[in-house]
């Protein structure tokens, strides 16, 4: 076994770079030079098992042996997974297992050093030395240009989708994150330069808040970007793409977060939104 280590500059924070390394959607991004399509199956805690796997059903099962937010992830790799299926250990596996894979930031000045090591075979090292800095590329492309995404799949057609996501009718009905709260008014001047405006209370009355943001591009039942705030100047943008999907609709939604509240805070809270949105769309 040989140790690679891999490294990179990126212009972003390290909570940003944290961030784009263990979210779902940008997981999925930046590790497609190693294959298609990788997710995880994991809730990212130090001392959890992982399931790194692709569509097919192969991947590795490992540990996650450290974890301090937003400086250090270590993984240790335990055994190989076939159709969905841990494998039992091979002595061809016990050469590399219990091999590590670390990934270390930190920041300077508004500037975060990621650095990456892993435990290679000899026979996979020129893989890996060709398909990590282009892995390490996509990352810093992603931080430095930083949004949040959260997305749905509606068992609806398009034209309903557009219609739910853009009436006040409909708005009113969906546009809150849970429960005990709710959208007594909204009004949608849908145009190049028109304005959304959507109240947001909680039902006991304890708090409430204006959603504003003016339209600087529309496809009809293809694309919304806006600009959050009360004029066009706001520096927040939200683009959402309507997708077709035989006769469902994939609703992506990516956003610039505000800072203020954590960024896994903010993902949930919008993830909750459209959950809301997809509900009511699949139920009228």
């Amino acid at each position: 076994m040989k140790t690679l280590e891999f490294k990179t500059t990126i212009k972003a924070s390290k909570e940003k770079v944290w961030f784009v390394l263990w979210d779902t959607f940008t997981y999925s991004k930046w590790t497609k030079p190693f294959a298609e399509d990788c997710y995880t199956e994991t809730d990212w805690q130090e001392g959890s098992n992982v399931k790194f796997l692709v569509p097919s059903g192969g991947g590795m099962y490992s540990k996650i042996t450290k974890r301090i937010d937003n400086e250090t992830m270590c993984f240790t790799h335990l055994n190989e997974i076939k159709d969905f299926k841990i494998q039992p250990l091979t002595t061809e596996g016990e050469q590399w297992s219990g091999a590590t894979e670390n990934y270390y930031l930190t920041e300077t000045n508004g500037v975060t050093e990621l650095r990456a090591t892993i435990d290679m075979m000899e026979t996979h090292i020129g893989y890996f030395n060709d398909a990590f800095p282009k892995a390490l590329s996509i990352i810093k492309q992603l931080a430095e240009n930083f949004s949040i995404t959260v997305e749905t799949t509606i068992d609806a057609p398009i034209e309903k989708v557009w219609k739910c996501w853009t009436e006040p009718a409909h708005i009113v009905k969906w546009n809150f994150a849970s429960d005990d709260w709710y959208c007594p008014k909204a009004e949608n001047d849908l145009r190049v330069g028109g304005k959304l405006n959507a109240r947001m209370e909680a039902k006991d009355g304890s708090f409430g808040f204006d959603y504003y943001g003016f339209y600087t591009n529309i496809k009809q039942e293809e694309l919304i970007e806006l600009t959050l705030g009360e004029d066009l100047q706001g520096d927040r943008t939200v683009i959402i793409h309507f997708t077709k999907a035989d006769n469902k609709t994939i609703v992506t939604e990516s956003f610039i977060p505000e800072n203020e509240n954590s960024y896994e805070l903010q993902k949930g809270g919008w993830q909750m939104i459209i959950n809301n949105f997809k509900k009511h769309v699949e139920c009228v």
